[in-house]
């Protein structure tokens, strides 16, 4: 067995692995709306969360965005933004955004599919969609804080909750 891998992946694995903590997040720019698109360099200066979710419409993506979405309050006052990322479309996106009555922006990694999610190591070859994963990203663009949950779970907003008080904890108090 060649136990060579490339970046990203594990060895003895045919999975990728996401990036890690210490890792630049890669720069994207995907589309929000069909019209409108968001760059996640436009958010340097403040911390981001990456959440990364299979498909719209799905029931555990459908609870997890729900989450996300009722204590969106507690990531504003800890100065972060909020962007969900999955490979449906910008109109399947706005249609989701719009049941689940959503305050925050579902970006649409369609075409090239799943391309951002390839750059963070967190797509399904398999089945075409992206791996349920979390990224919090500091101010310097800085992945912070990544974690890749079974896909059928809710991974919940406790560890990203933990990963943004720690980057808005006094330096002097560490």
């Amino acid at each position: 067995m060649n136990n060579e891998t490339t970046p990203g992946q594990q060895p003895g694995s045919l999975k990728s692995a996401a990036l890690p903590a210490g890792a630049v997040a890669p720069d994207f720019s995907l589309r929000s709306t069909p019209d409108q698109a968001v760059k996640l360099s436009d958010f340097r200066g403040q911390p981001v969360v990456l959440a990364f979710y299979p498909a719209d419409w799905s029931p555990v993506c459908g609870d997890q965005m729900g989450l996300y979405n009722e204590i969106l309050p507690e990531f504003q006052k800890l100065g972060a933004e909020l962007l969900g990322i999955s490979v449906d479309g910008a109109w399947c996106h706005t249609a989701f955004s719009r049941d689940r009555k959503l305050h925050f922006p579902l970006l649409a990694d369609f075409e090239p599919k799943g391309a951002v999610a390839r750059l963070y190591g967190v797509y399904r070859e398999t089945d075409g969609t992206t791996e349920r994963a979390l990224f919090v990203i500091n101010e310097l663009g800085v992945i912070h804080w990544s974690y890749v949950s079974p896909v059928g779970v809710n991974p919940g907003a406790d560890g990203i909750l933990s990963a943004l008080e720690e980057l808005n904890k006094d330096p002097n108090e560490i």
